[in-house]
């Protein structure tokens, strides 16, 4: 099994012909579903659109927090009681393949069996095991028409880090760190000295808002011991993600989060952290090494690297890792700071 993010380029089966309609409701049922991003986790984002004939919306939803009702529920949910009895020759519009089973909530493709729509058009199937087609099964048995792969692309993007933990049965993993011009992430100081800042306040708060879209956060135990990171998203209105150190010699102190101990390797911890602990995303901020092996071993999706317009010269270290692939875009703001973003795609 590859490494890397490959859900991108998974095939669709489905032979259907959409209208210009069809992607024009399914394009809104994306934008829908993006209002859950930093609260469904790890569950997906998910909307959906219903219209009725005629062409007019009489529903919409979306998965608004993880526990909560799904999309699907939500749409039909919202529609009027007036427009109860145009729900039969309706068609509902959703941008993942409705749930086949009983988790926090009923099943969602029960739900639409039994509210008797009229159509389903859907986008990306579900690589959960659990679902995995049983849901398109379910309604086809309940002789609903289905149309499968409407935007499937987008939703797959959208989902990114749901669709790569379910099919690599690992967390997405993000990369981030800062460093200086001249490429060192910090300079010689004493456990007493702070490290140095290249972040500014505005790139601080895009730092806050990556973590916020993440389960998890992991650093070094060098770093868990020399900075005592907050690792939180106390800059925004966002939930905070679980805090994961790499203490393989037990130096991390009392740090409060998951411990990764031992030799186990790379691929076998993110494994552990998916399996046993339901994180689908994982952000390492740090230090040097911990980056570095995962840069090494190629287990990261997305990179993020902010260079600072400083330069420390001989005070400078460590050396930061190096990414051998170019950078897919930068931005620069006007403190002089850039942001490279990098993909690792398989």
């Amino acid at each position: 099994m590859s490494t890397h993010s490959n859900f991108y380029h998974v095939a669709m089966l489905d032979t259907a012909i959409f209208s210009a309609a069809d992607y024009l409701y399914m394009r809104r049922a994306l934008q829908l579903a993006a209002n859950g991003r930093g609260h469904v986790s790890p569950n997906p984002m998910v909307g959906a659109v219903i219209v009725a004939p005629g062409g007019r919306i009489i529903g919409e939803g979306w998965h608004r927090h993880y526990g909560g009702p799904h999309a699907e529920v939500n749409a039909i949910n919202s529609v009027a009681a007036a427009d109860r009895n145009l729900l039969h020759d309706s068609t509902i519009y959703v941008t993942l393949e409705p749930c086949s089973h009983y988790g926090k909530t009923p099943p969602c493709a029960k739900l639409l069996v039994d509210t008797r729509i009229g159509r389903v058009v859907v986008g990306a199937g579900d690589p959960n095991p659990r679902v995995a087609g049983r849901g398109i099964a379910m309604l086809r048995q309940a002789g609903i028409p289905v149309s499968e792969g409407l935007l499937a692309d987008e939703s797959r993007v959208l989902n990114k880090t749901f669709m790569t933990a379910h099919t690599l049965r690992r967390p997405f993993v993000t990369l981030k760190w800062a460093q200086s011009a001249d490429g060192f992430m910090d300079r010689r100081r004493s456990a007493d000295d702070d490290a140095v800042r290249f972040s500014t306040p505005l790139t601080s708060l895009i730092v806050h808002n990556r973590r916020a879209v993440h389960d998890a956060i992991a650093v070094g135990a060098r770093t868990a011991l020399l900075d005592r990171p907050r690792l939180d998203t106390r800059l925004i209105a966002g939930p905070s993600p679980r805090r994961v150190v790499f203490d393989r010699r037990g130096i991390a102190g009392d740090f409060d989060g998951i411990r990764i101990t031992g030799d186990m390797p790379l691929l076998d911890v993110l494994g552990s952290l998916f399996t046993e602990h339901n994180i689908t995303s994982l952000l390492v901020e740090g230090g040097a090494s911990l980056l570095g092996e995962f840069i090494r071993v190629g287990l990261w999706d997305e990179a993020y690297v902010e260079v600072a317009p400083v330069v420390l010269g001989d005070a400078g270290t460590p050396a930061a890792p190096a990414i051998a692939k170019a950078p897919c875009s930068c931005t620069s703001y006007p403190s002089g700071n850039k942001i490279y973003a990098y993909k690792n795609q398989g």
